[in-house]
């Protein structure tokens, strides 16, 4: 199996690398990221501008990619730059949208960045049921850590084993920052109008892309955080020679070089199944990429910092920041003790 790039997402990796690291430092990320609205406005329309969105879904859809691959290069680019822009609720959103089909003008709007789209899975005490009101339905009760709330126009809610569609005008949010930057808010509908999408098949279909593109940001984020240990390492002295010289460090540091390597492949490998026919082989990859990487984000973060000593702490110091998203990205869409379960229950 050749697992190369095409030309198209290399291309789109180095338009996005190159556009990210020119407009999005850490000063500016974290002053969007811990800001009231959560993300940079400017920044979500440069990246809609650059067609970022429409690489997430095929041309049936309205975009020009869609494969597991365009999602992978697109999250390990942001996940590099650390972005907080509502790129995850555009695509798992989206992907449910598509998915029910019937929904092209507002898929088109979400692919174009004109409408912020949100993906609420969580239930929080009160859980969200459904009741059919003659062709309609009712939503009623309220889903938690809903990302990107405050700025959704609208919303993709599962009630069970169904997802509907609803409009942020028809429900009451409470927004608030996340400890590891962008915003989320809980989600509370009352008798809400909804429009049923479909069943159990929609939210996989959502649920599956928004796990490789956790997976794929994680490694992003791995990668920077690895390139600025080693950086660290080189730059810092201690008796008159780089700290990189201990052997102590040196064995520490190959043990993660190791890690995020063997995440990367179990990404890629998930990457390749998702776009395969055989729902078993597909749910195993994205299962054993999910705990992989929680397993190997929470050793980057803890091991990174160790090496940095204080620095590696503080707020100005971007490797702080990135070892908060790398631990709190296995908290998404399931910890890597639930991915476990998951896989072993699925056997070969």
């Amino acid at each position: 199996m050749n697992f190369e790039h095409t030309d198209d997402r290399r291309m789109l990796a180095d338009t996005l690398a190159r556009a990210l690291g020119d407009t999005y430092g850490i000063e500016t990320r974290n002053h969007a990221a811990y800001g009231e609205q959560g993300h940079d406005p400017a920044a979500w329309r440069q990246l809609a501008e650059l067609g970022v969105i429409g690489a997430l879904f095929d041309e049936a859809s309205g975009g020009f990619g869609g494969g597991g691959f365009d999602i992978t290069v697109v999250f390990e680019a942001l996940g590099r730059a650390l972005s907080v822009e509502p790129m995850l609720g555009a695509l798992m959103a989206g992907r449910a949208l598509a998915a029910a089909g019937g929904q092209d003008e507002l898929l088109g709007s979400i692919i174009s960045g004109e409408t912020i789209a949100a993906f609420a899975d969580d239930d929080a005490v009160t859980p969200v049921t459904a009741a059919q009101d003659g062709d309609a339905w009712r939503l009623t009760g309220t889903k938690a850590v809903v990302r990107h709330a405050g700025a959704a126009q609208v919303f993709v809610v599962t009630a069970g084993d169904a997802v509907f569609l609803a409009q942020a005008e028809n429900a009451s949010i409470r927004s608030y920052n996340l400890i590891d930057g962008g915003a989320a808010g809980e989600v509370t509908f009352a008798n809400a109008p909804a429009a049923r999408l479909g069943g159990a098949s929609v939210r996989d279909t959502a649920v599956q892309a928004g796990l490789l593109a956790l997976c794929a940001e994680s490694i992003g984020a791995m990668e920077y955080v690895k390139e600025a240990t080693l950086g660290y390492l080189r730059d810092r002295k201690q008796f008159g020679v780089p700290i990189g010289k201990f052997q102590a460090l040196q064995h520490r540091m190959a043990t993660v070089l190791l890690e995020i390597e063997q995440a990367r492949s179990a990404v890629i490998n998930a990457a390749y199944a998702f776009d395969r026919e055989d729902a078993h082989l597909r749910a195993r990859a994205l299962h054993a990429a999910k705990y992989t990487i929680g397993r190997t984000g929470a050793l980057v973060a803890e091991e990174s910092v160790q090496m940095h000593g204080g620095i590696g702490m503080t707020w100005e110091y971007a490797v702080s920041h990135y070892a908060k998203r790398l631990v709190m990205i296995d908290h998404e869409l399931g910890d890597e003790d639930h991915h476990l379960q998951r896989y072993i229950a699925l056997g070969r």
